[in-house]
């Protein structure tokens, strides 16, 4: 159940028009890490991004964009074992730079900047104005999607429905 809302969740955050590089997708990557079963917290990212980068076109950065977003998931994988707000702040700020960081490599390694360090580190710095939305959102969808996940975990704990959870 909670798989697919996750894919719901992503599929319309990647879809429906949004402020550029503010969507939930890191944060809901890095949750279906600590929450999910490792079979599904591993296909998830790469589902995801199959079905909707069909829909919203084939690119050239697939494959470092859906690898981040695994490693993102391994973040996650690894988080489960000492979630803490802290940590999850502190988990959720790697994820974005970890996008950051493996999404502009491989534009740079595709060419969109000479093959030299000074085209690297131009290519980094072209992206901060892109890293601040993504590393907000992250953050932000971070907080919401752990936060509403405790509350609601702590509310049914003891009821006919801790099995959705």
């Amino acid at each position: 159940m909670l798989v697919l809302f996750l894919l719901l969740l992503g599929f319309f955050a990647r879809v429906i028009a949004h402020v550029p590089n503010f969507t939930p997708v890191i944060a809901l990557i890095l949750f279906g890490g600590v929450y999910l079963d490792k079979k599904y917290a591993l296909l998830l990212p790469i589902f995801l991004m199959v079905v909707t980068d069909i829909i919203l076109g084939i690119h050239s950065m697939m494959l470092f964009t859906w690898g981040s977003l695994i490693l993102v998931s391994v973040l996650g994988l690894k988080l489960r074992k000492n979630k803490n707000w802290l940590g999850i702040a502190g988990t959720s700020l790697v994820s974005a730079v970890v996008f950051f960081i493996v999404t502009n490599f491989g534009f740079w390694l595709a060419g969109y900047y000479p093959p030299t360090f000074e085209g690297l580190t131009t290519c980094y710095m072209m992206a901060i104005p892109f890293f601040r939305s993504t590393l907000a959102s992250t953050l932000v969808y971070s907080v919401a999607l752990f936060g509403v996940y405790e509350i609601i975990a702590a509310r049914v704990k003891n009821t006919r429905l801790a099995f959705v959870l």
